[in-house]
């Protein structure tokens, strides 16, 4: 057993649909992640992108760019930064991860020059996973596009970090709908390895201090250290 007390994760849902609009099938399954992490002590956040005005763009508050209203710097910033583990839900829609998810992507992307204490971008020593809802294929390639969006800006991938449900093509019950998916062993099962994973591995790097800060340190790159890198022939 392993204590997972003091971690904190954060869960952001990019559904279409505000609160007001009616429940969210990629909350459900988000939901079973999230059980688990709070039963193992993890202080879980939960965000449903739809519910805010988020500002599309890529600098940390878009007011200071012409937006007239943005809730990112002060609703979810401070959440994103704080957590040691990020999980982002989405539905497919044409195959794809929808227009809210791509908004929270970019405004993630708008902090990756940012440094942490050690001289790192400020996402390492993150974890980071994914999940899918649709009724149509896709939660491979919506998976794909999300956690390599979230390694290369610096957050730690684990094993098997996603996890996703969809129902026949066309139209259908969808995540939850009439119990559709709750009973599928593929789904339980690969949200219960993503959700260990996260926490495990979000865990050894809390211990551990992060990564180590030798050869990925933006601040003494910029320095003039090279870490070792062959110079460029003349």
């Amino acid at each position: 057993m392993v204590d997972f007390a003091g971690l904190k994760a954060l869960f952001i849902n990019t559904t279409l649909k505000s609160t007001a609009q009616g429940p969210s099938h990629t909350e459900r399954l988000m939901r079973n992640s999230m059980a688990i992490m709070e039963r193992n002590g993890v202080t879980v956040d939960y965000l449903r992108a739809a519910d805010h005005r988020i500002a599309f763009g890529i600098m940390p508050d878009m007011r200071d760019h012409g937006a007239d209203h943005d809730d990112w710097p002060d609703i979810f910033w401070p959440k994103v930064r704080d957590a040691h583990i990020l999980v982002l839900g989405t539905p497919l829609w044409l195959g794809e991860e929808s227009s809210v998810c791509r908004v929270v992507i970019e405004r993630l992307y708008a902090h990756a020059g940012q440094r942490n204490n050690a001289g790192q971008y400020i996402y390492y020593g993150k974890v980071g996973g994914c999940m899918v809802t649709g009724d149509e294929d896709g939660i491979k390639h919506a998976s794909m596009t999300c956690l390599y969006a979230l390694q290369h800006i610096g957050y730690t991938v684990p094993p098997q970090a996603d996890s996703g449900w969809i129902g026949e093509a066309g139209p259908g019950d969808s995540y939850g709908d009439n119990g559709a998916g709750l009973d599928n062993d593929f789904t339980r099962r690969n949200t219960t390895f993503m959700t260990w994973n996260l926490m495990h591995l979000a865990k050894m790097l809390d211990d551990a201090g992060g990564i180590p800060a030798h050869g990925n340190s933006a601040v003494g790159w910029n320095n003039g250290e090279r870490f070792d890198h062959p110079e460029v022939p003349k």
